[in-house]
């Protein structure tokens, strides 16, 4: 049986939430987004597969489980796939951070039974993730249009690299699939537990999304924050920033997108329970953008 790339479809909801943490200012009208128009769309029907089929799944395995189930069954995954991050420090050239991400997947095999507990970070042994579209980045390729692929997400030219390449040379997941003989669909329960998980993890994180002035824009930045982030190690330099934000941009006026958004949520707090947003919010393309 052919294996299935694993589908990442919370990444854009951890992602918005990844940027309010960090602090990043609301993006100004973006000028390298060629594919909008189609992003937009496959956004829309992102979201919708999701508010009708994935979402209520998520709910129903936040109401059967308690946090510390979740927590280990996060643990479980997030070290599974530690040996992607070793693999891709390899191929950047970095030993040092392979060595380490190595220390941390032991540790949490062993001492952490099996990875479901994350003794590793008590240790002090930091969770540098990292993967194929990374790797790529380091050794120079360009980013490329920015892409919403349907019930993956957003990733870019660049980036989307790292579905085929990581999952199916680096994923022990995928190895186990592609060498073992399962039955009635078990091949891909790992998986789809796998990704329940995720989007169980991002109702938290909703609230981000769902205030912003523009959802898919806001997805969108804070999808280039988060892959800056990593392949800076978490400190990018200041021009990378103020490129990204668009602060080095002739007339940007950073005071005048604060107040549009401001303006936007005292609407939406005006309105009606229920009331939908306004289209251009949503799938058109509104006048900040």
């Amino acid at each position: 049986m052919p294996y299935l790339p694993r589908i990442r479809v919370l990444k854009p909801v951890i992602a918005a939430a990844i940027l309010l943490l960090a602090g990043c200012a609301i993006a100004p009208p973006r000028t390298d987004d060629p594919l909008q128009h189609f992003n937009r769309k496959v956004y829309a029907f992102n979201s919708a597969i999701d508010k009708a089929a994935i979402r209520p799944v998520a709910v129903g395995y936040r109401k059967v489980t308690n946090p510390p189930v979740r927590r280990s069954v996060s643990n479980f995954f997030s070290n599974l796939r530690m040996p992607i991050t070793v693999a891709n420090d390899l191929l950047q050239a970095r030993p040092k951070q392979a060595l380490v991400g190595t220390g941390r997947f032991l540790v949490n095999l062993t001492l952490g039974i099996g990875g479901i507990f994350d003794p590793a970070t008590a240790m002090g042994i930091p969770d540098n993730q990292t993967d194929f579209g990374i790797t790529l980045a380091r050794w120079g390729v360009p980013e490329g249009d920015f892409l919403m692929l349907p019930l993956i997400g957003p990733t870019t030219v660049r980036d989307v690299w790292r579905l085929p390449v990581d999952s199916y040379f680096f994923d022990p997941l995928s190895y186990v699939t592609r060498n073992h003989k399962f039955h009635h669909g078990l091949y891909y329960t790992p998986t789809v537990l796998y990704l329940i998980s995720l989007r169980a993890q991002a109702i938290d994180a909703e609230s981000f999304l769902d205030s912003a002035y523009d959802p898919y824009a806001f997805l969108r930045d804070a999808y280039r924050q988060q892959r800056i982030n990593m392949l800076y190690d978490g400190n990018p330099p200041a021009s990378v920033i103020d490129r990204m934000q668009g602060l080095d941009q002739k007339g940007f006026d950073p005071d005048l997108l604060l107040e549009q958004q401001r303006q936007w949520e005292k609407q939406q707090k005006s309105k009606p329970a229920g009331q939908p947003k306004p289209s251009g919010a949503q799938n058109g393309t509104p006048t900040q953008q």
